[in-house]
């Protein structure tokens, strides 16, 4: 069964006729989650020659990327892990250069990173280090040096780990195909080797160790009078499941039968249902180990044969125990084995917000915002693990007997790692409620925080209205296909001008005309912005405490002169 990622890898590093080795490599292969999460990385680093710490500085991207790259979150994208761990590598580097040789170049690297996850290969590369791909029997450089030519005899390296505090670096990712070999190399391996040579020491063997020790040697043998360095990777299989192997592993476990009160589930005593649909079951239980209350979630037996309702099951579980949050509904780690498929989650004692809207017609605008900073703090725990909801909406959102506001039901988020992942099934993690999902989406592109910025928007206006909809309210498949927005001033009065304006920019049918950042949404929420101030509506619309206000001065005026003009 082809459901993983096999390759075979190997690597030689020498100092030449020098006396000290200052090139650096190192190859992961990880096993089970990491293999399909993070994805196989290989590295060769060349020490600047020039630095007074040449070979730290090598050693430390190596290393540090490595330990740093297996510790990011499994959410987050190789593009978005390998840029970050490059940028702090690159910060410490060039600090600790300054602070300890007062020079340039005191603790400088070339960078050459290779990650291959699923099915794609993944680069990163910072100077003159080099990444070819040898396929179908020709070979091909699939990085650019980066290197300054002075005059016809001189070149200089441009760009180098630690060389600047801010690094600039190429980033590419292509397609893995079965049999494809990978091969990094410092430049004294690829100064004195050309292409040609490189490809038929490649496919001389079928042994990467021997391929590395056969180039080394080679390039040792014309006169290379450097460090030199070489990796060489071979793809042997590739994730490639189809639906029925996808299916029975998804299904190693078995559906869990009906739960009545009384009974127990892997240690967890089972006191009543909570909810039943065609598509979930939802029970109160106890953990009898530690006493807990706790609420267990099980797929509906109706979906037993459906490979995309489990897998749309298994995400929701997949999400929640990698968001820690407050104002996130917390799924938990199962303490003991599970003999079939449910997950457990927190019992949280409270109302939705939807029926927290049929129970306030006319909400007080400090509780508005509460709720609304409470859910944006959530919203960032989902995006700084490159998350995004896609189905933010009052029946998603908790409110606790404490006040506290949770997100709930991750079915729909999109995940940016998950997204790089093989899988034989097509996955549209987009089920939610079509008036408050963002018009993008519809269209085809990826989830981004404005998507959930835009959904956002739309529930805060629900809130302010008493049920209704900024583009109207008919449950249509594209229901704001119009785009023409209604004041939620029709429909409460009392909302400021501005605090509309803010709602308006929120839920702008292009995202680049969205808000920025949240932080600015909250505090245009509060606080009258100008811009959302020019209009034709008259001040008491405007701004009613202003208006009432400037009147009592006027009257107050008027009363007084008044006064003076009887009394004289």
């Amino acid at each position: 069964m082809n459901n993983k990622l096999i390759v075979e890898a190997g690597q030689n590093s020498q100092a030449g006729i020098k006396e000290q080795n200052e090139d650096c490599c190192g190859i992961r292969i990880p096993d089970e989650m990491d293999l399909i999460h993070k994805g196989i990385v290989a590295i060769t680093a060349d020490g600047v020659g020039s630095s007074e710490a040449a070979k730290e500085a090598s050693e430390y991207c190596v290393q540090g990327f490595i330990s740093d790259y297996f510790s990011t979150p499994m959410s987050w994208s190789v593009k978005t892990a390998g840029e970050r761990i490059i940028r702090s590598l690159n910060s410490w580097l060039y600090s600790q250069g300054q602070r300890r040789y007062a020079s340039q170049l005191s603790l400088a690297s070339t960078l050459a990173v290779l990650v291959l996850k699923s099915t794609t290969a993944h680069l990163f590369h910072v100077g003159d280090s080099r990444i070819y791909l040898i396929r179908s029997g020709s070979i091909r450089c699939l990085t650019k040096d980066h290197r300054l030519t002075i005059d016809h005899n001189k070149t200089y390296l441009a760009r180098a780990m630690g060389g600047e505090n801010e690094v600039n670096f190429d980033y590419q990712s292509l397609p893995v195909e079965l049999n494809d070999r990978f091969i990094l190399t410092s430049d004294g391996v690829h100064e004195f080797l050309c292409k040609e040579q490189l490809l038929a020491s490649v496919l001389s063997s079928d042994n990467p160790e021997t391929i590395a020790e056969n180039i080394i040697d080679s390039a040792l043998k014309v006169g290379s009078d450097d460090n030199l360095t070489c990796q060489v990777l071979l793809v042997k299989q590739l994730p490639n499941q189809n639906e029925n192997e996808y299916y029975r592993e998804l299904t190693s476990l078995p559906f869990p039968p009906p739960l009545d009160p009384g009974m127990e589930l892997d240690g967890y005593h089972i006191i009543k249902e909570l909810h039943s649909s065609v598509t979930i079951q939802v029970y109160l239980a106890e953990d009898i180990e530690s006493g807990e209350t706790v609420v267990i979630k099980t797929p509906s037996v109706n979906f037993e044969d459906d490979p995309a309702y489990i897998d749309r099951f298994l995400h929701e579980v997949w999400v929640g125990r990698r968001i820690s949050s407050p104002h996130v509904f917390k799924v938990f780690q199962l303490k003991r084995k599970r003999s079939c498929i449910y997950y457990v989650t927190e019992f949280l004692e409270g109302q939705s917000l939807a029926q927290w809207i049929l129970d306030n017609p006319k909400p007080d605008l400090g509780q508005v915002r509460d709720i609304v900073d409470q859910v944006i703090k959530g919203l960032r725990a989902f995006h700084r693990r490159e998350m995004v909801h896609q189905d933010i909406k009052p029946d998603n959102i908790m409110i606790d007997k404490h006040g506290v506001t949770k997100i709930i039901d991750f079915g729909s988020t999109q995940v940016a790692g998950l997204k790089e992942i093989y899988t034989p099934i097509e996955q549209h993690h987009l089920d939610g409620t079509a008036n408050y999902i963002a018009p993008e989406l519809f269209e085809g592109f990826e989830g981004t925080p404005h998507s959930d910025m835009y959904s956002l928007g739309i529930t805060v206006y629900e809130i302010l209205s008493n049920g209704h909809f900024p583009y109207g309210d008919t449950e249509e498949t594209k229901p704001h296909k119009h785009y023409v927005y209604t004041s939620v001033r029709k429909h409460n009065s009392d909302i400021p001008v501005w605090m509309d304006g803010a709602i308006q920019k929120a839920v702008q049918k292009d995202p680049d005309r969205r808000y920025e950042s949240y932080s600015e949404f909250q505090y245009d929420l509060s606080n009258p912005n100008p811009a959302f101030m020019k209009t034709t509506a008259p001040l008491i619309e405007r701004n009613p405490l202003g208006f009432w206000r400037g009147l009592s001065i006027i009257m107050i005026a008027v009363n007084l002169l008044l006064l003076f003009l009887i009394g004289r």
